[in-house]
């Protein structure tokens, strides 16, 4: 369960890619050698696996077809990637890309690459990805702002040596650690607390956790061209409890007719787990196992907040239905936008709109629209349109919005985009629901069970939250996009 290097790339389809930071462990890479033998592939230089994984993900101004990454038989479900260096294919690398950074790593497979071994059987992959997304949290606040994200990022090395020494991730959350060395906790001398619990709280008990769902979608409205919809679900928890390593158990819970949770991912603090619920996978499409619940989690929990599980869950609808249509009259563009709210959804925001953008076009000079439910406002540039429908839908669950549209002429300062080009376009709905999950998933705060001194005030939250939820405009032609494993 160990990493053999780690990398976080720029990429910035106008200036090119760049390597951001990166951490190798050659004790790891002594051992890769050993385990794979003769199928070895050596890591090459930052900048030859910047190239070459911006070749894999389809990144770079290249864009001619090349067999062994884009036939039709090799669809990606995942992150994991194969990328093709000098010395052969790099495998497993988990790579994600969000907000124009890539965060990549190379875990460590104790045994020969040839053939290649089950996903599952590989420890290092769900540590890997954990503290990818550590670094994406750490990270990812300070994404606005170059100077401060290039401190931290300065930072990273630090913080590394503690949540990850010798290539071993012990502690994901990054932000909970501090970069000076000064504050390096020492190993505990109580032999019973684990490492990654630093400190002893002193109080009263108490127990936070939150779940949050995001869901993706997207949608097309068209016979030829399937629907994709998935939710991406965390369990954030902190816990305030005395003792040294104090046992806490948590439940999650579905209702009757709630949707299957799949590719579960426990943080390392977790001590046990039915082995049932982590053999669930959206990742193969021959795969009928099922696990309903309830997912019971043991663990010592860690000073500071966590996420305790990763999940994904394949629920039966979306939860707003839309039809996107964007026509050319002359001069002018006719759209018309159609949502409904699906009868099984909590009809209470905290607030919903739908954004249409229009790039490729100069300024909207004049707007004509008629809405059947809540406002519509034009953006300060005069290329987007912001439907604010609020905290409710009607009764009838239904909004429309009709409209022309008419532009001026276009200038250097109105956005661009590559795909959204002739009548290529979308909406791009935003909305949050506070006490709810599209799959049904709760915290039961009776089944909360604390071994330690003390009644503890048990707090549980959960929100809905849209992201990347895209309705693509029926009359024109409309990327395609797979469903991936990760966010």
């Amino acid at each position: 369960m160990a990493l053999r290097a780690l990398w976080v790339l720029r990429h910035d389809p106008r200036a090119g890619g760049a390597v951001l930071f990166s951490r190798r462990y050659p004790t790891v890479e002594t051992r890769a050698e050993a385990f794979n033998g003769s199928t070895h592939v050596a890591i090459p230089s930052d900048n030859d696996f910047l190239k070459a994984l911006l070749f894999e993900l389809r990144l770079t101004d290249d864009q001619s077809f090349v067999e062994h990454r884009d036939t039709c038989t090799r669809i990606d479900h995942s992150s994991v990637r194969s990328v093709r260096v000098e010395g052969g294919d790099l495998w497993p690398v988990v790579a994600f890309q969000k907000s124009g950074l890539i965060y990549a790593c190379l875990p460590l497979v104790e045994e020969t690459l040839e053939p290649r071994p089950p996903l599952l059987t590989i420890r290092g992959l769900s540590q890997g990805l954990a503290l990818l997304f550590g670094i994406l949290d750490y990270i990812s606040p300070s994404r606005k702002n170059e100077a401060e994200m290039s401190a931290k990022i300065g930072q990273l090395r630090n913080l590394l040596i503690q949540a990850c020494p010798l290539g071993t991730p012990l502690n994901t959350n990054i932000s909970s650690l501090n970069s000076s060395f000064d504050d390096i906790q020492v190993i505990p001398t109580d032999e019973k607390q684990p490492v990654w619990r630093s400190n002893t709280y002193k109080g009263k008990p108490q127990v936070n956790v939150s779940i949050t769902e995001k869901v993706k979608c997207m949608q097309y409205d068209k016979r030829d061209v399937v629907d994709m919809w998935q939710v991406y679900g965390v369990v954030n928890c902190k816990c305030d409890i005395e003792g040294a390593a104090p046992n806490v158990t948590l439940t999650l819970n579905l209702p009757t007719n709630g949707s299957p949770l799949q590719d579960i991912l426990v943080h390392h603090c977790v001590t046990s787990v039915d082995p049932a619920m982590l053999m669930s996978s959206s990742v193969d499409p021959l795969d009928d196992s099922v696990y309903s619940g309830p997912y019971k989690f043991p663990f010592i929990p860690p000073s500071d907040s966590f996420n305790l599980c990763y999940y994904t869950s394949q629920v039966p609808v979306p939860p707003i239905l839309g039809c996107y249509q964007l026509i050319e009259e002359g001069s002018q563009l006719k759209l018309t936008v159609n949502l409904k709210l699906h009868e099984s959804i909590k009809n209470s925001f905290e607030y919903c709109e739908a954004r249409i953008p229009f790039f490729n076009r100069g300024p909207i000079a004049h707007l004509e629209y008629k809405v059947s439910y809540g406002q519509l406002d034009l953006s300060r540039e005069k290329s987007l349109l912001v439907w604010i429908i609020g905290q409710k839908f009607p009764k009838s669950s239904e909004v429309s919005l009709t409209g022309t549209v008419t532009f001026g002429a276009a200038g250097e300062e109105h956005p661009t985009d590559y795909v959204c080009t002739g009548n290529t376009a979308y909406v791009k709905m935003y909305f949050r629901i506070p006490d709810f999950t599209l799959t049904g998933c709760y915290v039961d705060q009776h089944s909360v069970q604390i071994f330690a001194p003390g009644k503890p005030k048990i707090t549980a939250s959960r929100e809905l939250i849209s992201s990347d939820y895209y309705i693509w405009n029926s009359e024109a032609s409309a990327p395609i996009m797979y469903k991936s494993l990760y966010y």
